[in-house]
């Protein structure tokens, strides 16, 4: 209650020295010493009432752009995950969580003060492109993105479906710099594909399931569990669960995702903040179905953001699986959107993601226990044949053989698994009658 009183004073000051041209100011505020909300928001009140009145481009000068652009600054001032969101860029927001928006297809992030492509996502524009996940975005249409804010980049990405975009994209690997010519499109995200039983040149005389999570969006734990549930009709004995270059979304998906694999109430992950208010723990529903322990390999890599590594920091702590492939991107921070009365939102991060064994995911990413490098060409090959339309069952497995080691590697760690449980069985003797 006090807090919010304290608000209301705030904006009433605003209101007061902005509107009505009230000149008030405290003992410390010129100096600057005095970091109470008073003093401060008098110097901010003073400052929007100097360039409204004598600032050279009056159409530059309402309060709301003037309002809009202080909120962006000051939110990008504190991490590149906070960010402030017109009402516009709010309604993106909210269709980003419903697996429909238009654009190009990439999921960005600031890392190293640099504009990263934490995943370019399959069948879009971008991944067709051959664009990859580490690469840095250097210019949009020619314009540099060195100070550009996050929000700023993402609306140049996204618009009318039809425009080309062009981006400037260097690659870390190989120092290369190459312009990409994109078009937007329409990206509606399928967020579970590839769900099959692998083929038996591939796992032998075992029934190895497979299943490729594209993201975390409100549809993607019941359409995982109904994939499961087909895979297991058809006799699956193991599962190889491919997160790479799934950049994550919601919170509670992620946990929902884990409880296909956990028993219920089990504990996947935890929040803490700086307010008693933002330290929780999440753990998978008690009322949802146990399934049988079949072994599971998941597959991860640098591209494998927020929502992905709370599922496989969860599985790694818990011994519930193998992780295979390359250390994840490091993005474990929880932001809150808070919208504002005028349809515009606040987000800003309030905690940071934990494992089980309370293992800091942000900047250090969930470390796999086989470490399964590819390269920029292997990775490439594997774009192209996730987006092939119509590829044929042998060639698949063919490709996985000479360009997938990481998948490889997750079959043969299964195969092992299952190989050590089937030798170690107690062996029962037949019942004498």
């Amino acid at each position: 209650m006090k807090r919010r009183l304290l608000f209301s004073t705030f904006a009433c000051l605003i209101l007061f020295n902005v509107l009505l041209g009230v000149r008030f100011y405290t003992a410390h505020a010129a100096g600057g010493d005095d970091d109470s909300g008073y003093a401060q928001i008098s110097v901010f009140a003073k400052a929007v009432q100097l360039l409204r009145q004598d600032y050279v481009d009056g159409n530059k000068t309402s309060y709301h752009d003037l309002i809009y652009a202080a909120m962006k600054g000051m939110l990008a001032s504190l991490d590149p995950h906070s960010q402030f969101m017109d009402p516009n860029d709010f309604k993106d927001m909210q269709d980003d969580t419903r697996s429909r928006f238009n654009g190009l297809g990439i999921e960005v992030a600031v890392k190293g003060g640099l504009l990263t492509v934490i995943t370019p996502m399959e069948d879009t524009p971008a991944a067709k492109a051959g664009i990859l996940s580490g690469d840095q975005i250097l210019r949009i249409n020619g314009n540099s993105t060195e100070k550009m804010d996050l929000q700023d980049a993402v609306n140049f990405l996204r618009g009318t479906t039809g425009q080309k975009v062009t981006l400037t994209i260097l690659r870390p690997s190989t120092k290369e710099i190459k312009d990409f010519a994109l078009e937007r499109t329409e990206i509606k995200i399928q967020s579970v594909k590839g769900t099959k039983i692998l083929d038996a040149d591939l796992t032998g005389s075992f029934k190895i399931g497979y299943i490729r999570l594209i993201q975390f969006n409100e549809p993607s734990a019941e359409e995982l569990a109904k994939a499961i549930d087909e895979l297991q009709k058809q006799g699956m004995q193991a599962l190889v669960l491919d997160l790479r270059n799934n950049p994550g979304g919601l919170l509670n998906i992620a946990v929902d995702v884990c409880g296909q694999f956990l028993p219920p109430g089990t504990k996947v992950v935890s929040t803490q903040g700086r307010v008693p208010s933002q330290q929780h723990d999440y753990s998978t529903s008690s009322s949802m179905k146990e399934r049988p322990r079949f072994p599971l390999a998941i597959l991860v890599n640098e591209g494998s953001a927020s929502g992905s590594e709370i599922v496989a920091g969860a599985m790694k702590d818990l011994k519930r699986a193998i992780l295979v492939g390359e250390t994840t991107f490091g993005k474990g921070s929880v932001q809150n959107v808070v919208q504002l009365p005028d349809g515009s939102a606040l987000r800003f991060t309030t905690a940071k993601y934990y494992t089980p064994s309370k293992t800091v995911i942000h900047g250090n990413g969930v470390v796999p226990n086989i470490r399964v490098p590819m390269t920029a060409e292997q990775e490439r090959a594997l774009f192209a044949m996730r987006s092939a339309e119509n590829m044929k069952p042998e060639d698949e497995k063919n490709l996985i053989k000479t360009k997938d080691p990481q998948m490889l590697r997750a079959i043969d760690a299964l195969k092992g698994v299952m190989i050590y449980a089937r030798e170690t069985a107690p062996k029962v003797d037949p019942v004498k009658k």
